[in-house]
């Protein structure tokens, strides 16, 4: 039964509240699925906003036990239903931004983490999963298109900002799906693209993460402004940073990569400057 179907025979509709468009093209879902890779070893995942149940019955399918989190006390039940009897789907009436995944990973090894995020919740998501980065190996999400190009995006690109610097620190992050609005139902107004984020085996950040932050988000506050005034609001004068750090303030932030916001974090921490960073969360600057 497709998607407007099985709303309507239960007198329910997509709460726009809730950001709920339904995926239902099925090449989309078990390509999602195979993105996944589940396998021996690694075969729970926690599926972020189950819905309907298309993408947790895709991954069962392959063999994953999924812990299908859904915080819509409507649709609940009806996932509850569907995979009633089954041992490979358990069914989390919880929201995904308060969940712990230690929890699970801490019973189940690190944990596959998916699902087709609501767009407008689609940084805080994010980033409470990095949060909890020891808990899970895979992120496989569905975000708008633009997002998804801001992900992704390297130094000097139109793209590149706040949210492609603070993920690609810790993550390797790849844009493998663009899917079309009519795969929903309903459809949304903008294109859609599935992204892989894997933990980096070699993070250039450490101990710095605090720095790493703040001066991102000093450098990108304001995308015209050289490096050196974007950093003033955080620093006062960043000649001594800059200098030690072997950094030109004269060029904008767009231009510099990780490795380098990285090298100007751990001079920051040498000069015990910028200690006190906003605790992670959404990006504030137009990368959001």
């Amino acid at each position: 039964m497709k998607n407007a179907a099985l709303l309507r025979s239960q007198g329910l509709r997509a709460k726009k509240s809730f950001g709920q468009n339904f995926l239902e093209d099925r090449a989309a879902l078990e390509r999602i699925a195979a993105l996944c890779d589940v396998g021996p070893g690694h075969r729970h995942v926690v599926e972020i906003g189950a819905g309907l149940g298309a993408l947790t019955a895709a991954l069962a399918e392959r063999g994953a036990h999924v812990f299908a989190m859904e915080r819509d006390r409507d649709l609940a039940p009806l996932l509850r239903a569907r995979f009633s009897g089954r041992d490979d789907v358990e069914i989390l009436e919880a929201n995904a931004l308060v969940m712990d995944l230690r929890v699970l990973a801490d019973k189940h090894g690190p944990l596959t983490v998916c699902g087709n995020l609501p767009y407008h919740l689609t940084s805080p998501l994010v980033f409470r999963a990095l949060d909890q980065l020891d808990a899970w190996r895979r992120l496989v999400v569905m975000v708008q298109r633009e997002v998804a190009d801001r992900m992704v995006a390297g130094p000097g690109s139109r793209t590149y900002g706040l949210l492609s610097v603070m993920l690609q620190a810790r993550l390797r992050v790849q844009k493998a799906l663009d899917v079309p609005p009519g795969a929903f139902h309903p459809p949304p107004k903008v294109h859609s693209a599935v992204v892989v984020m894997t933990p980096r085996a070699d993070p250039p950040v450490g101990a710095e993460l605090p720095q790493y932050r703040a001066l991102a988000r000093a450098a990108f506050a304001g995308r015209r402004k050289t490096l050196r005034n974007g950093l003033k609001a955080l620093l006062g004068d960043p000649a001594a940073l800059l200098e030690r750090a072997g950094v030109d303030g004269g060029v904008r932030a767009e231009t510099l990569d990780v490795k380098t916001f990285a090298r100007l974090a751990r001079c920051a921490a040498e000069l015990g400057l910028a200690s006190s960073a906003p605790p992670p969360g959404e990006p504030d600057d137009d990368d959001a």
